[in-house]
């Protein structure tokens, strides 16, 4: 194991710090200009560079961290809890994609607005910005874990790092500079995790020692999990993409409904690989370093190699959290701007603008406030995606059973169910019942319930928002030109 001396800190800091200079100063050559480069990109970002985005956006530093946490505990089936990303995106892309771009909206809580109305887009939104600020809040612990294995500090000064760096770049560039910057990150993520692999299988010997040594289930297709734990990942993953404010803002900055779809399906492809390298490296760690606590399952092997691979495999973590950080920021900054300030105040473009990048910068830095008391990380990412799967299943069945179109209906079905996830998750999932199932059932539950009380509600399409000639659409196209 490797000690990191004085020259060796020094050498993986400025690896570090060269490229957070490099990637900054590409943020500022393709910083957003406008408010619709800020939020879309002005609608001309190509299928590849979307599809990158969107995968990044779910295999951030929460989910690289916690999966090998996961696998340090359970065996190599935690890999599911990313494979569920490639589901998820394979059915959006089938039949989701394409609808949400012709809508012309780049929220899910414009979109539901023309179903359901204004009121019930609010509490969408509000929804979004509880449910994307603990996904936060689970990026900074999870991005600060690796930061300060290497560099010898605690916790939350890896965390104020963390936020410092990665609110400079969304705050200041928008959707259009993070859509390019996020392919050196994501290409140096994906070189850091096969050096881990390399690492960690020279350590071991290989898979074949861990299988003879290890528990049986450690590499079996559940391990220690159960079917319903599995079961509740892959819904919750796939309702959280079909609802996510960050996957619609990243498809809206797409060309076109074809190619919005192509990007989701590319996604899913890039989700698998990644997924098998996450779990085996927690299984290896579990291996090797038993009594080490699971979340450096990960981090552990940067002290088992060369200082200068040790400083790109930190380069990569470092990448990684700036993709999770940036991306989730920006969308609760655009909710925030979207809904809430501008129906308010007006503001011309520019003040929109100006506005828009300091509600970012307090975004940026208000999840630091409860880093100190993240439960376990896994856990908290697929309890947030329990939050936004109860707007997925009010919006398809706004879409797909025309029948539930009462706007009282959606609100209630929204914030009880909400309510409801919430108080199961912080109960322990009583009876064995996970969250995801209450925040699954609870929406369909009570618009049921409203329906058969009222079955003669007001029709939410009266009161819902016009959208004739899909106005933010057009406004991308405009500043486009």
């Amino acid at each position: 194991m490797n000690q990191f001396g004085a020259l060796d800190t020094t050498i993986i800091i400025a690896m570090v710090v060269v490229y957070i200079a490099a990637t900054s100063w590409l943020s500022i050559r393709l910083r957003s200009k406008t408010t619709g480069e800020f939020m879309v990109a002005g609608r001309a970002a190509p299928v590849v560079v979307i599809a990158i985005l969107l995968m990044s956006e779910f295999i951030g530093a929460k989910s690289t961290i916690g999966t090998s946490q996961e696998a340090f505990n359970v065996g190599i089936a935690a890999s599911w809890s990313v494979i569920a990303a490639a589901i998820g995106f394979l059915l959006f892309g089938l039949f989701m994609a394409k609808r949400l771009y012709k809508s012309g909206e780049f929220t899910i809580s414009g979109f539901v607005a023309q179903k359901y109305g204004k009121t019930a887009k609010l509490v969408v939104s509000a929804v979004m910005i509880y449910a994307l600020f603990i996904v936060n809040v689970g990026n900074y612990v999870s991005g600060a874990a690796a930061i300060s294995t290497v560099l010898k500090v605690n916790l939350p000064t890896a965390a104020i790092i963390t936020a410092i760096v990665s609110t400079i770049y969304f705050a200041y560039g928008g959707l259009k500079s993070v859509l390019y910057v996020t392919i050196f990150h994501s290409a140096m993520k994906i070189l850091g995790i096969g050096i881990l692999v390399w690492v960690a299988l020279s350590l071991t010997g290989g898979i074949a020692p861990m299988v003879s040594t290890m528990p049986e289930h450690y590499f079996t297709w559940k391990g220690a999990l159960n079917g319903g734990t599995i079961g509740a990942w892959i819904i919750g993953t796939s309702g959280a993409i079909f609802s996510t404010q960050f996957i619609i803002q990243a498809i809206s900055g797409a060309r076109s409904g074809e190619d919005a779809r192509k990007a989701t399906l590319v996604a899913a492809a890039l989700c698998l690989p990644i997924a098998l390298a996450l779990g085996l490296l927690g299984v290896a760690a579990k291996f090797l370093f038993p009594e080490i606590k699971g979340l450096y399952a990960l981090p552990i092997f940067l002290q088992h190699m060369h200082p200068v691979l040790a400083g790109v495999v930190t380069v990569s973590l470092v990448a990684s959290i700036f993709v999770s950080v940036s991306t989730v920021a920006l969308a609760i900054a655009s909710l925030i701007v979207k809904d809430f300030y501008v129906p308010r105040f007006q503001p011309s473009p520019e003040r929109e603008l100006a506005a828009t990048r300091w509600i970012s910068l307090v975004v940026g830095f208000v999840p630091l406030i409860f880093v100190l008391f993240v439960p376990q990380i896994l856990a908290l990412s697929f309890f947030t995606r329990a939050l936004r799967l109860t707007v997925t299943v009010v919006a398809l069945m706004g879409i797909y059973l025309p029948f539930f179109n009462s706007s009282r209906g959606a609100i209630s079905a929204l914030v009880l169910a909400t309510v409801a996830t919430t108080v199961w998750y912080l109960l322990d999932n009583p009876f064995g019942i996970d969250n995801m199932y209450i925040a699954l059932v609870a929406p369909a539950i009570v618009m049921v319930i409203e329906r058969l009380i009222f079955p003669a509600a007001p029709n939410a399409t009266e009161h819902a928002t016009p959208h004739p000639g899909a106005p933010e659409l057009a406004a991308g196209r405009r500043q486009q030109h």
